[in-house]
């Protein structure tokens, strides 16, 4: 657990989380996530946000807020931004350790807190707007920010030291280490933690575009001087970098997003992959930055990362007993459900004795509001005739991502 001074009497604890178990249950963390939980101090103490018991987490917070002089027994308030497990796991136990502290959250998440850990006491909801006095001139205002992720979340507001509280909203995975503020990272680190930005939020927040769009400019009117996210580095030095990268990744939902296509794809037995090369031969002849997925070897968290940002898609696949190659299908299934919509999109791929991967396709991609090219199959092996239809028709996708 690090801890580190954002202002005075307002404090940043952060434990780096390294493990092989999924974000979420599904999305890879190689590099680690930050759990991060914060405190102000007044006559009255608050902890804003929580951890789980992941990697020693509790304990770490426990050691960290010693070394201030603190225990858990003398926090008067914990502040919960979003009741996802990874910030509220470790509740009841911080209930049985201090039964005095007051749980602040919204209506939705006392709620939450009631049904999710049997806690019907010692409870403040707060409205849209209120405040917490903790006396010495430190005050939290709570605003509601529904659906960044989960309708009972809100952000905390400290105005004295001009820090934004905002839990899920502008965080990043990737581990810390000793480091905690914007200014002191690389620029190759800030290249990375950019990354796992745009990862995080493909995979946790690209459904909500609407809502991250809606909730910055709810809080546009505060003057901040730092983002502390419950994931991720604090910004302190640019704080406004991070809320506009937010808003250009909710942007990328409506479409059009960067000049650039994403390719994912799949083959048997490598008829459609040669299909595929003839492509991606006629995007590189017209300079169009791409990247290519294959599917079922990398997980869907990165072709997420890519597929969100990208303004064209190229996907490929052959036909299987009848329908689309099963793990193309799961793909198209995450893009329903996250919302991937807005794309130029060219499909192809290969059949044996009999083709169906396109009316299964249609099915599948009904309601993403993509622009479709039309798709191009061929039996068995590519012919020549198809190789050069096949190159042209990637020059023709390159193009309109081009002009888009």
């Amino acid at each position: 657990m690090n801890m580190h001074v954002i202002a005075d009497a307002v404090f940043y604890i952060h434990t780096d989380i390294q493990t092989t178990e999924f974000f979420e249950g599904i999305w890879p963390i190689p590099e680690g996530v930050s759990l991060n939980t914060y405190l102000v101090k007044g006559d009255k103490i608050a902890l804003i946000d929580l951890v789980r018991d992941w990697n020693d987490a509790p304990k770490q917070l426990e050691e960290a807020l010693a070394s201030l002089g603190i225990g858990l027994g003398d926090v008067d308030y914990l502040i919960l931004n979003h009741l996802e497990p990874d910030h509220t796991g470790w509740l009841r136990e911080f209930r049985d350790r201090n039964p005095r502290a007051e749980i602040v959250s919204t209506v939705k998440g006392i709620n939450l807190v009631s049904s999710f850990f049997n806690i019907h006491t010692g409870l403040r909801a707060v409205k849209d707007g209120e405040t917490l006095d903790l006396g010495k001139g430190k005050t939290l205002a709570f605003f509601e920010t529904p659906n960044i992720h989960w309708p009972e979340t809100m952000v905390t507001w400290e105005a004295a030291s001009g820090t934004l509280f905002s839990c899920d909203a502008f965080g990043s995975f990737g581990a810390l280490g000793t480091k905690g503020f914007d200014e002191d990272f690389t620029e190759e680190e800030h290249r990375f933690f950019e990354g796992e930005s745009l990862r995080y939020y493909a995979n946790i927040v690209s459904s909500f575009s609407t809502f991250v769009e809606r909730g910055i400019k709810k809080i546009s009117g505060l003057p901040i001087t730092c983002v502390a996210p419950s994931h991720g580095m604090v910004w302190r030095k640019e704080p406004q970098k991070i809320m506009d990268r937010y808003l250009r990744y909710a942007a990328y939902a409506k479409g059009p997003a960067e000049k650039e296509i994403a390719v994912i794809w799949g083959s048997m037995y490598g008829n459609t992959k040669r299909g595929l090369d003839a492509v991606i031969h006629g995007i590189e002849a017209e300079g169009v930055p791409y990247s290519i997925h294959r599917v079922p070897d990398e997980h869907i968290s990165y072709i997420l990362q890519d597929a969100y940002k990208s303004s064209g898609l190229v996907l490929a696949m052959p036909t299987y007993e009848y329908a689309m190659f099963p793990p193309m299908a799961w793909v198209l299934d995450i893009f329903r459900r996250k919302h991937i919509t807005g794309k130029t999109v060219l499909r192809i791929g290969s059949w044996g004795w009999v083709g169906g991967a396109k009316k299964d396709y249609e099915q599948a991609i009904e309601g993403l509001k993509w622009n479709s090219l039309e798709s191009q199959e061929w039996a068995g092996a590519a012919s020549a005739a198809d190789l050069t239809a096949l190159e042209v028709r990637g020059r023709d996708l390159a193009r309109i991502i081009k002009d888009a």
